[in-house]
């Protein structure tokens, strides 16, 4: 999902920059043929592009002689797609995501010469459910009644909820009316894994199905209605919570630093009885708790200027107490944080086996 306005890139630099081990030029052409750019190049999740962009304006503070780095919010799936097209200029050197990458997306890496993928885990979110301050539903929901409500074949039967009293009698007779992000997103994703599945396994049947046919139970657990209960925000997560905002009843999903930032605005959604907050995100009680990543190009990373000391700004940054936290970036633990600046110092290829 979008917090804020795509970033438009700067034009390539002049300078020939030669890529190492792939034999291409930073423009993507022959190494001989010269041209390439000299900024850092960044694109994916919404979630995560405040983080960047902080870490970028940093950055660029301290390297004035230097191009800032250009940063530009395309969704998870859409920048993972653009990371993994190929290696030179012409491609990121890194992406944002709010999920971790499928084994699909380092198989589609493999095929376009992307071999080098370095994973740096940033920081911990959560996906939030929000209403309206001024005009509050209280709502109290559990994931069960989200999928219910939100899946175009709720356990295998037709869609007939209208309201959320159709759904659960214990819940207001409120008409339905959902923002979330679009299937580029990984908000979309980790809401369907964390939120979708979980309601949907509330059923015995679903989990039998899980067994007997995992594409089938994916299909019923994760496709969403289209009726007009469920509404594709796009990419902007600042429309999305103006929506919230100023409709009583209406509900958003979108990251947690969204809902910190704007707690004027919007408040978190109970689910399962674990409100959000940093604590409960931190600890993963909060059903809608998930690790935030960075994908490097390894083939870049001796290549494109700068990119390794960008990278160790991040880690001084996510740390508690760092300057991340004050955009609502909640610290991995202590040990996850000792790994990610490992990869940073001493990058290491992830491979599907890794995703295990």
């Amino acid at each position: 999902m979008e917090a804020h306005l795509k970033n438009t890139f700067f034009a390539v630099a002049a300078a020939a920059l030669a890529l190492a081990g792939c034999g291409q030029s930073a423009t993507g052409g022959d190494a001989g043929e010269g041209g390439g750019r000299q900024e850092i190049r960044i694109v994916g999740s919404s979630t995560v592009y405040p983080f960047t962009q902080a870490v970028a304006e940093r950055f660029a503070q301290a390297n004035a002689s230097g191009r800032a780095p250009v940063v530009e919010s395309t969704g998870t799936g859409g920048g993972i797609e653009l990371f993994c097209a190929g290696v030179g200029a012409d491609h990121p050197d890194i992406a944002n995501a709010s999920r971790r990458i499928k084994d699909t997306e380092i198989a589609t890496c493999a095929e376009n010469g992307v071999t080098r993928i370095i994973e740096i885990p940033v920081g911990i979110d959560g996906l939030a459910l929000i209403e309206s301050v001024e005009r509050p539903t209280n709502f109290q929901l559990t994931s069960r009644d989200i999928y219910a409500a939100l899946a175009a074949n709720p356990f295998g039967r037709p869609q007939t909820a209208r309201t959320w009293r159709d759904v659960n009698p214990e819940l207001p007779d409120v008409a339905i009316m959902v923002y979330g992000p679009p299937p580029t997103s990984g908000t979309r994703d980790s809401f369907a894994e964390l939120i979708l599945d979980e309601g949907c396994d509330s059923d015995p049947a679903m989990v039998a199905l899980k067994e007997e046919d995992s594409d089938r139970h994916e299909e019923v657990c994760r496709t969403i209605r289209e009726d007009g209960a469920f509404v594709e925000a796009g990419e902007n997560d600042n429309l999305l919570m103006q929506r919230v905002a100023a409709n009583q009843g209406a509900i958003g999903v979108l990251g947690y630093s969204f809902l910190a930032e704007n707690a004027e605005l919007v408040k978190g959604i109970s689910i399962d009885g674990v409100a959000p907050s940093v604590g409960t995100i931190q600890d993963f009680s909060y059903p809608g708790a998930r690790q935030l990543y960075i994908y490097v190009k390894g083939e870049h990373l001796d290549v494109i200027p700068g990119l390794r000391e960008f990278l160790a700004e991040y880690a001084r940054a996510w740390s508690e107490g760092g300057y991340l936290a004050e955009r609502g970036l909640i610290p991995s633990p202590a040990d996850v944080q000792q790994r990610a600046a490992e990869a940073i110092r001493n990058p290491t290829p992830i491979t599907a086996a890794d995703l295990q």
